[in-house]
């Protein structure tokens, strides 16, 4: 199975396994007015889109509605997903709407309001990565997939907490703005890392969220805050200009109320890009169209293998809902390999994850040069500039030094673990 089947099943699988509200009326008719009032609570890209060419809202309405909220919201219920206001984003929108009106087209992502991660550049804006170390750091250019992003007609309206470094998967809390809530019940946790794009977008702080995923950050949030992510596979989405866990295996994906959407932000994000060498790899890989997939018969034929072994912590009620979408996958025509074994997979997850967070960081910081505020993790770790609960996981990366060679931890193309898994499917 190819990598574009292979994408395409994560996309869909997804309609089964997140639970994703109703959505409600995008707007209603003001009686006073000629004008319809918008309600942003579950409002798609597509309905947004035929809003503007109705006449009905303006981008610049649009970010002013969000920007609202957030300032409704956000602190006053201590959920605590925004670490920054792109202070441009008005602008922004005020410009793309002379553009709509001057050409009458829209892009594919036209006045489009995202949220995205403290981890990922945004030039004027701090990147702090959720960490007191960076503060202060205020990248020169944008992460290549802001570029993108901004090239379809996003607007970049805020950055969101993360965990701090993006090392903890079960919360999102960080030493430069504390802990983010879960917006259906601040008694819960977000997950992590990616836990302030979760709680923003569930909250409809924004439209879009662009969070980044290493073992389950995307995935994770996504999942404890009804919403939809997506982490795509590796090579398809470039790094460039994004604070790193593990090179290895970070990946900056979607994260979305609907399926629909976050196939609209894939069609946008993903490509080739000469700054992140990685990306050679999906070269040849991506579809003119991913929204096409979405149509009930595209996955007539298309074999998808059920694997069993990657984990034993899943409990009996998520393990049903897992069972129901493989039936729903089946019902729409798709072929199902269960289980769906890898040779030897017990032997070749052993000491699978490879502490390079030192190495990678290291890197990023000399790639800055004189605008680091830190020069390496050795000088990080002695400023005391971080949150507690990570001190242990800081002080133990330490103690691995130059295992970003392929012949100690190999790379995402030439790793045996991964090329047995390839090999498989």
């Amino acid at each position: 199975m190819g990598l574009k089947s292979f994408f395409v099943f994560i996309i869909l699988i997804v309609i089964f396994t997140v639970t994703i509200q109703n959505e409600t009326l995008a707007w209603q008719n003001s009686p006073s007015s000629e004008k319809k009032k918008f309600n942003v609570a579950e409002l798609t890209i597509k309905e947004v889109h035929a809003a503007f060419k109705k006449g009905n809202l303006t981008a610049e309405e649009l970010v002013t509605i969000y920007l609202d909220r957030i300032q409704k919201f956000d602190q006053p219920t201590k959920i605590n997903a925004i670490t920054a206001i792109n202070k441009q984003a008005l602008e922004s929108a005020r410009l793309l709407d002379e553009e709509f009106k001057t050409t009458g087209k829209l892009r594919p992502l036209h006045g489009i309001p995202v949220i995205v991660k403290e981890n990922i550049n945004v030039a004027g804006m701090e990147t702090t990565a959720g960490s007191l170390a960076l503060k202060g750091y205020m990248p020169k250019e944008d992460a290549s997939i802001v570029v993108r992003l901004k090239e379809a007609g996003a607007i970049i309206l805020a950055k969101s907490n993360m965990a701090e470094w993006g090392i903890n998967s079960n919360v999102t809390i960080s030493s430069l703005t504390g802990e983010t809530l879960n917006p259906y019940n601040t008694a819960y946790a977000t997950a992590g890392s990616s836990g302030g794009t979760a709680a923003a977008i569930t909250s409809n702080f924004g439209m879009v969220g662009i969070g980044t995923d290493t073992g389950g950050s995307i995935r994770g949030p996504s999942s404890h805050n009804a919403l939809v992510g997506v982490r795509p596979s590796m090579g398809l989405t470039s790094r460039k200009g994004i604070v790193p866990l593990n090179l290895r295996n970070d990946v900056p994906g979607p994260m979305t109320r609907t399926v629909e959407d976050a196939a609209r932000v894939v069609e946008v994000i993903n490509g080739y890009d000469h700054k992140d060498p990685i990306t050679e790899f999906g070269k040849e890989k991506k579809p003119d169209s991913y929204t096409k997939y979405l149509k009930r018969g595209s996955l007539s034929g298309v074999r998808v293998g059920v694997f069993r072994k990657l984990s034993d912590y899943a409990s009996p009620a998520m393990n049903d809902l897992f069972d129901q979408a493989i039936e729903g996958l089946r019902e729409m025509g798709a072929i199902i390999i269960d289980p769906f074994e890898v040779p030897g997979f017990d032997a070749l997850r052993h000491n699978q994850w490879c502490a390079v967070f030192q190495d990678d960081l290291n890197a990023f910081l000399e790639e800055i040069g004189e605008d680091a505020p830190f020069s390496d993790l050795k000088e990080l770790v002695a400023s005391g500039k971080y949150s507690k609960y990570i001190e242990s996981d800081l002080i133990n990366y330490q103690q691995y030094m130059n295992q970003q060679g392929e012949t100690v931890c190999g790379g995402p193309f030439s790793d045996t673990k991964r090329i047995a898994f390839r090999e498989a499917i």
